[in-house]
């Protein structure tokens, strides 16, 4: 793995053969926007499986979504485990405070994003970083002069040097402002979980 950067001219590039190994992973996430912050533990089965179990703010409050049925099902209160939400993925109860919908939410569509603006932009990489005591290294992704993805003109991305998964991701729009700050702490990959892990049935 720590050899991955050396068969790559680009460590997007990189990133994405190596997320495409990962069948399964788990992660705590820490963002910042304009609209809030957010702090959840976040589990993943491929193909779009997910289970988020809310720390900050709601905490106790657990939602999980089956991409086979295309459905989300919500358990706002952790001490009441029979009261469950069954809403469609664009329910406006359960976007992140950044827009993101669970169906979206996982590092798969942060690549497609990220490769969609490298698609006549540039990729700069500025450096090495260590975040939560792991070496990564520093790459910029900016679009094209007016190229948007949803909403997203730039990426800042510190990559694990040994896996090249994001460990913290800053988000920019076209005017240069901020939207969004992702630290990832804890992550880890191909984890077996439970059998119903990711139902609240």
């Amino acid at each position: 793995m720590a050899s991955l950067l050396l068969n790559h001219s680009d460590p997007v590039a990189a990133a994405v053969e190596s997320y495409g190994r990962v069948e399964t992973y788990r992660v705590t996430l820490d963002s910042q926007s304009e609209t809030g912050s957010e702090k959840i533990r976040y589990y993943f089965k491929k193909p779009g499986f997910v289970r988020m179990e809310f720390i900050e703010p709601h905490n106790g409050a657990v939602l999980v979504y089956d991409p086979v049925n295309k459905e989300v099902q919500l358990r706002p209160f952790g001490f009441l485990k029979s009261l469950v939400m069954r809403l469609s993925p664009q329910d406006r109860l359960v976007k992140s405070s950044g827009g993101h919908t669970v169906d979206e939410s996982d590092l798969g569509a942060l690549f497609k994003r990220v490769v969609a603006l490298q698609k006549g932009g540039k990729t700069i990489v500025s450096g090495e970083e260590e975040v939560g005591g792991r070496k990564t290294i520093v790459v910029s992704v900016e679009g094209a002069q007016n190229a948007e993805v949803d909403g997203f003109h730039r990426y800042l991305l510190w990559l694990d040097i040994k896996s090249y998964l994001p460990l913290k991701v800053i988000s920019y729009d076209l005017r240069g402002r901020k939207l969004e700050e992702v630290a990832m702490t804890d992550l880890e990959v191909d984890v077996r979980f439970p059998e119903g892990f990711f139902s609240l049935e």
